[in-house]
Order: C-alpha cells, then structure tokens, then sequence
C-alpha cells in the first residue's frame, strides 16, 4: 500500500474516532477492553510502525522543507493515545477533540506535501 494512502487511513481512522467517541457517551456504553479496545488499538498499532517506517523512508529521501520526523513522530503518540480513549465516554471531550485536530492537521499537511512533490517528479519527467 503507498504511504498516501496510508496517511488517509490514519486520517480516516482519526474521524472516526471522533464518531466512536460521541457514540460512546450518546449510548452511555463502556466497551469490554479485551475484546473490542485492546483488538483495535493493537491493529492500529502495528498499522503506524509500518506507516512510521515509510514515512521516515519518505522524508529522508525527499527532504521536504516543511515536514519533520518530529511532527509524525508526535502524531503517532497522540493517534496512539486518542484510539484508546475512543472507547471511553469519560474522556474529556474538548481536550480529546484538539487532540485529533492536532493530528488530522500533520497529517494533512503530510498528504499536501506528498502530494507537491508527487507533482513535482511529474513535471520534471515530462520536460524530459
């Protein structure tokens, strides 16, 4: 899978941790930790080493000018918290949703740049 999509998944995954959350506290429901949480906060897990992998690939090779390892690096610890939390109708709403917006805003700005210099290459190829 390209490290685009990836990245869309991982924004894909934020959103709907957003509506898992809201779900929770609508329908006062706590979810049974082995079973549904500890599952897919360890599929996402793995998921983001792979995806912290590429991304790393990516941006040694490409060097862009504004994206650091630092800023994935914090978008995964954030990810990795908020999956969890997800679950749970406790989770401070306000604190959880900046939290997301954080992440969703690298990772958007992660897509941009993937995508500026994906054009790049296509335009020096064809002025070949």
């Amino acid at each position: 899978m390209k490290l685009n999509d990836q990245t869309k998944l991982v924004l894909k995954e934020s959103q709907n941790c957003l509506t898992r959350h809201q779900e929770m506290r609508d329908t006062d429901s706590t979810p049974d930790f082995f079973s549904q949480v500890k599952p897919h906060a360890d599929y996402w897990h793995t998921f983001l080493i792979e995806w912290r992998e590429q991304a790393y690939l990516w941006l040694d090779d490409k060097r862009p000018k504004h994206m650091r390892i630092q800023q994935i690096d914090a978008a995964i610890e954030a990810f990795n918290q908020y999956v969890v939390q997800s679950f749970y109708k406790e989770t401070g709403k306000k604190r959880f949703a900046q939290s997301i917006q954080s992440t969703c805003y690298t990772l958007q700005n992660f897509l941009n740049v993937q995508e500026q210099e994906g054009e790049e290459l296509d335009q020096e190829t064809n002025n070949r």
